[in-house]
């Protein structure tokens, strides 16, 4: 339990009545604030432990901007609030906070939740601590190994991956006596622990670009002095006047960034660049993280810097392929290269080794239960219990007897002793699928246990302890059951420690090719055939299917056409005929993206201009743009010049 806690609530009699039941129950009440900025002036010179916020207060200002401030400085919170919708529960999550409390409340609401959020402020804390010592450690190995310096940028890559995810990353510096910036390194992920160098060569295969041209290019990226964040909208903006991100964005389908730059002893000006194929990748958490590690990575690239020929060296471009092993084998039975999966990885990584509660979240046939598998076999209770819990099969009647046990005699029929689930998984790990189908009452059970580790067997005198980890799973959208009353609040917060997003197969089409080929491989020795193909046609058709049943469903599908193939082929005749015609509707009805539309407005414009892009009626005078302009668009998009 937090020992000094701070209320921020713009309504004195409602904070008066929480500061005297706290005080009640033994916790020391610093004082009550009752706007953002008289709240941030309490942090500087009170130091709470806590703070509890009302998401609405006076002023511009509100309780979620008061909480982005708490979470940068690394000060727990819970948000006060007079209803839970879902809107609301969405503000309040972009925020991370450790709880969430609907007004009006009980005491003993409010204590259990200050409990949770307790717990989950300090493993968070617990969590980062040692991932960030982790990193520092390593991070000074590799400055001390035997590698050249390209290898020594790589690892630094691979170890920060942990910590920023990223799809394509680089390194640029300047020196202090140069006007233009170079660049390091480019590093492309390919696969779990996998990168692809991207240097000169590739970039001018890629790019289309002549060596003079794309070094121009590079050597125009600009530096920041500041951390730079941009989401979707905004990189979109920045890449109207920055070539090198649009270059970067048009070939990796790149959407998001963040720069964090820093300066060396020599005045040397270095800046780190992570790219994201994902809408929603960086966040401010990520900057506070750099900013902890900044002197570390300062230190680290000092190190090098003092290494003969760091700036000059020209080591060949070349795959990395050093991994985990333990990590890559278990892995192996997941299917998927694609930047979804990778980020899922990623974070099974950063949690397995903690005991901290984790739940996933994805639709059915998403492949939760292997994730869940994974977690347990990289955790240090690998070699304990694993124990599977399907909540929404569990007969109503019998489900605190077999999730808990039962005595000899508790009931009509208990005619012997009954080891609950809880109890057989001691020591190990607890796997608790569709946990949105559990009644209120077990859930209120089942926070007891999370709480009080212990269990208490149906007709027992006493509570049994349990050492156990909880991995939780569903399909709902637990923030709208949450909004429903079909979902605790408390719970989900208990539960909701460490969330992974497992993804659609419909947002990971490019790993449905091998999938496909992977499930193909089953089906033959299953159905004891020796299909060994499958036509292009028919992976296209499968890659245009929106998949609702998910991995589950694809697998089906494959097994049917290899039951159904005559020959050695399955083709697009042997598709369900439901999937072919979803295909032929989305293809009529497809929106084409703002490139497309670009490359045919080009095109055409060409074409009435018989292939002329200079001088008077040519098509950069018609399109109102530059003749060079012109000439590089048309190299980013693929038209020839003499379309």
């Amino acid at each position: 339990m937090p020992e000094k806690i701070l209320i921020v609530e713009d309504e004195l009699i409602v904070a008066t009545d929480l500061r005297l039941q706290l005080e009640k129950a033994g916790f020391y009440v610093t004082g009550i604030a009752g706007s953002y900025y008289k709240a941030m002036e309490c942090i500087a010179t009170l130091k709470p432990d806590f703070v509890i916020v009302d998401i609405f207060l006076k002023g511009s200002l509100t309780g979620i901007d008061l909480a982005r401030k708490l979470r940068d400085e690394n000060i727990g919170f819970i948000f006060l609030s007079a209803n839970a919708t879902e809107e609301i529960l969405a503000m309040a999550k972009t925020t991370n906070p450790d709880g969430f409390i609907v007004k009006p409340y009980r005491l003993k609401d409010l204590l259990v939740t200050l409990d949770i959020a307790s717990y989950r402020h300090r493993h968070q804390t617990e969590l980062n601590t040692k991932k960030e010592k982790q990193f520092l450690n390593q991070w000074q190995q590799v400055c001390n190994d035997q590698s050249d310096r390209k290898e020594k940028l790589n690892k630094f890559f691979r170890i920060l991956q942990s910590f920023i995810p990223f799809d394509f990353g680089c390194i640029d510096y300047k020196l202090k006596s140069s006007e233009f910036a170079n660049p390091l390194l480019n590093l492309l992920r390919i696969g779990f622990d996998e990168y692809q160098e991207i240097g000169k060569n590739e970039w001018q295969v890629i790019s289309k670009l002549d060596h003079e041209a794309l070094t121009t290019l590079q050597s125009s990226t600009t530096l920041y002095p500041v951390p730079m964040m941009l989401d979707e909208k905004a990189y979109e903006k920045v890449c109207e006047t920055d070539e090198m991100k649009k270059l970067i964005a048009d070939i990796f389908h790149i959407k998001t960034s963040l720069t964090l730059p820093f300066k060396l002893s020599n005045e040397t000006a270095f800046q780190i660049q992570f790219f994201s194929r994902r809408a929603v990748a960086f966040h401010p958490d990520h900057i506070a993280v750099f900013f902890r590690l900044k002197e570390g990575i300062q230190s680290g690239f000092e190190t090098l810097m003092n290494a003969e020929e760091f700036l000059v060296s020209n080591g060949t471009d070349r795959r990395n392929k050093v991994a985990d092993t333990a990590a890559k084998e278990i892995f192996k039975e997941i299917i998927g290269n694609s930047h979804h999966m990778l980020n899922v990885f990623d974070q099974v990584m950063q949690v397995a080794p903690a005991d901290t509660s984790v739940l996933l979240l994805g639709e059915s046939g998403t492949g939760k239960g292997k994730i869940a598998s994974c977690i347990q076999q990289l955790s240090g209770r690998n070699n304990q219990p694993f124990i599977y819990i399907n909540c929404s099969i569990l007969p109503t009647t019998m489900i605190e007897s077999e999730l808990f046990g039962h005595e000899k005699g508790a009931f009509t029929g208990a005619q012997e002793k009954r080891i609950g689930r809880f109890a057989q998984a001691d020591k190990g790990t607890v796997f608790l699928d569709e946990i949105g189908e559990l009644a209120l009452d077990m859930q209120v059970k089942l926070l007891h246990v999370l709480q009080e580790k212990e269990i208490e067997p149906v007709g027992a005198r006493k509570p049994i302890k349990v050492n156990v980890r909880v991995i939780a799973a569903t399909n709902r959208n637990l923030e709208k059951e949450v909004a429903e009353g079909r979902f605790r609040l408390d719970l989900y917060y208990r539960l909701n420690v460490f969330p992974i997003e497992i993804p659609a197969l419909r947002d990971r089409k490019e790993d449905i090719h091998l999938l496909a080929e992977h499930f193909l491989t089953l089906a033959n020795y299953k159905c004891r055939k020796s299909v060994s193909a499958i036509s292009p046609k028919a992976i296209k058709l499968m890659e245009g299917y929106s998949w609702p049943g998910n991995i589950r469903e694809l697998e089906n599908v494959i097994e049917r056409c290899v039951l159904m193939a005559k020959g050695n082929l399955i083709d697009e005749t042997l598709l369900p005929a439901f999937l072919q015609k979803q295909v032929v509707s989305q293809e009529t009805n497809k929106l084409k993206t703002i490139y497309e539309n670009e490359k045919d407005h080009i095109i055409t414009i060409l074409k009435k201009c018989n292939g002329r892009i200079w001088g008077p009626g040519g098509a950069a005078e018609i399109l109102n743009i530059p003749p060079t302009t012109l000439n590089s668009k048309m190299k980013k998009l693929g038209i020839q010049k003499q379309a």
